[in-house]
């Protein structure tokens, strides 16, 4: 008997056997032409920068400011600040 008593219980397609979530609505979300631009966006800011690959060892993400501009922020706070918004 496995020690998580989760694991392999959830059935439903598009879920994780271990969390027992729902991933199937993220899965759309990320995968539309709008998130796959945003994506290619912050990618290319972050080439031209030479940030590219470097930004998990220093824990930074690239966010949008108000102005349209981005700038190098810390991961926590950039997803904090938007995680309520989804």
């Amino acid at each position: 008997m496995p020690k998580n008593k989760i694991i392999g219980k959830n059935k439903r397609p598009g879920s994780t056997k271990a969390t027992g979530r729902d991933y199937s609505k993220e899965k759309e979300y990320q995968s539309s032409p709008e998130r796959k631009k945003y994506r290619a966006e912050l990618n290319g800011e972050a080439r031209k920068r030479g940030e590219y690959g470097k930004r998990w060892e220093k824990g930074k993400d690239l966010s949008h400011k108000k102005d349209g501009s981005m700038t190098l922020e810390s991961r926590s706070k950039n997803r904090a600040r938007n995680r309520g918004k989804r």
